[in-house]
């Protein structure tokens, strides 16, 4: 129970009001850790109940603490304008009771109007790295009494190429008194050199394995003979399967153009959203997904991390994603707060071996799915190598024999009329006999 955890009555007060009664498994092992003023580095599952782990702690402290506001006391740095604005609600949610002001501060919006709430000093501020360098060089920003520092997703923000704008960020919290590191995935080195930089002495809480993640997620795959025949089976399945709501990955932007503008045609009532969206249109297609006025969003992975939408419960990969963690990242959009979900990656060749690598990162089988209808003529490779991997073709042993008969050189004291000696390099020609 959330009341037998050491937090303010003001706190309770919210959640109750929210029916929050009986805290996760991620929010029961890292609320008690960072009450405690502890540095932590945190993998749990997408949908766990992350981001509660580490506001309710937060604004404990700050309630305990009460200060005049004349500095920035916290700051929350995440890699999308999407989760920001959803952290963002959850502060507000959380702190509903209480005196504190949070704000956000993301690509996107007027720089001017940020700037002005930035000089209002807020309790708690929600940033993506990119907007917040650039209120850090115009002189806006000052985060030298930052006392929490946050870093929510840190392997996408370094996948996405802000590891110096971070850096930067960190060392401008120059007086923080804990660190929070909280993922849905262990990353790659570049995350380690991170928690190994930035956390001091941290206590490592790994809530779910790899495996045991989206074990609520049924995990199918469907060949495919190429790009149309997949928009052919995702126009089936949107047609066909039962559905609440459903989003569609695509590995470019172009690709979730294209997609989107044929599933318009064929009357399917859809939204897109990728980079190329301006803010407005990004708000737009998440509202109305969230609302329900469309069922179907295509996106690419600007809307694999973090976003939370009831009601979620099919995901396609008209691509199959790179790596094994964005994968996770993509599925962990269903099968939420306990509900089933359905992932779906429609497979050509050039995707089989990224499926493979998936399926041994996660230590799975992925259900293979035929729809009669649909039923194309690739069906998986002919031979698989002991990995699961596409099998390669040997070059032919003539092929290499009738290579060498072409670059064999003549006799030391026969040169042909007209030739050529030839330079150490085997290029350029020095002198003609």
């Amino acid at each position: 129970m959330f009341s037998e955890l050491a937090l303010h009555e003001r706190l309770l007060k919210a959640l109750a009001e929210l029916n929050f009664t009986e805290p996760t498994p991620v929010q029961a092992v890292a609320i008690p850790a960072a009450l405690e003023g502890r540095d932590l580095r945190v993998i749990a599952r997408t949908g766990s109940g992350k981001t509660a782990a580490f506001i309710l702690p937060l604004l404990n402290r700050f309630i305990a603490g009460a200060k005049p506001r004349v500095a920035i006391r916290s700051l929350i740095l995440l890699p999308t304008r999407e989760l920001a604005r959803q952290t963002l609600a959850e502060v507000e949610r959380f702190s509903q009771f209480t005196f504190l002001k949070s704000g956000i501060i993301t690509g996107g919006e007027d720089f001017k109007e940020q700037a002005a709430l930035l000089r209002k000093d807020p309790d708690i501020l929600i940033a993506t790295p990119g907007r917040l360098i650039e209120h850090l060089n115009a002189g806006h920003l000052k985060l030298d009494q930052v006392e929490v520092l946050i870093l929510d997703e840190a392997d996408r923000m370094l996948d996405m190429g802000f590891s110096e704008d971070m850096q930067r960020l960190v060392d401008e919290c120059s007086s923080r008194q804990q660190t929070l590191l909280f993922s849905a995935t262990t990353g790659g080195n570049a995350l380690r050199e991170m928690v190994n930089s930035v956390l001091k002495n941290p206590l490592h809480l790994m809530v779910n394995q790899v495996a045991e993640m989206n074990e609520s997620t049924r995990q199918q795959i469907i060949t495919a003979d190429d790009v149309p025949h997949k928009e052919r089976l995702v126009h089936w399945l949107l047609s066909n399967e039962p559905f609440r709501k459903a989003i569609v990955f695509t590995n470019t932007r172009v690709q979730a153009d294209r997609l989107y503008g044929r599933l318009i045609a064929q009357d399917i009532n859809a939204f897109v959203l990728h980079g190329d969206k301006d803010q407005k249109d990004r708000k737009r297609a998440l509202e109305r997904f969230s609302q329900g006025t469309s069922r179907v969003l295509v996106a690419t992975d600007i809307a694999a991390r973090g976003l939370d939408i009831d009601g979620l419960d099919v995901v396609i990969n008209f691509d199959m994603p790179r790596s094994g963690d964005e994968y996770l990242h993509r599925i962990g959009r269903t099968g939420r707060a306990g509900e089933e979900g359905l992932a779906i990656s429609l497979i050509c060749h050039n995707d089989w071996n990224l499926m493979s690598s998936v399926e041994r990162y996660l230590k799975q089988s992925f259900e293979r799915r035929v729809i009669k209808e649909l039923k194309g003529v690739y069906q998986g490779p002919k031979n698989l190598k002991a990995s699961g991997k596409a099998a390669g073709t040997k070059k032919k042993k003539a092929a290499k024999k009738d290579s060498a008969k072409v670059t064999k050189k003549p006799a030391r004291n026969r040169k042909p009329e007209g030739a050529f000696v030839v330079s150490s390099d085997g290029h350029a020609p020095l002198r003609k006999k």
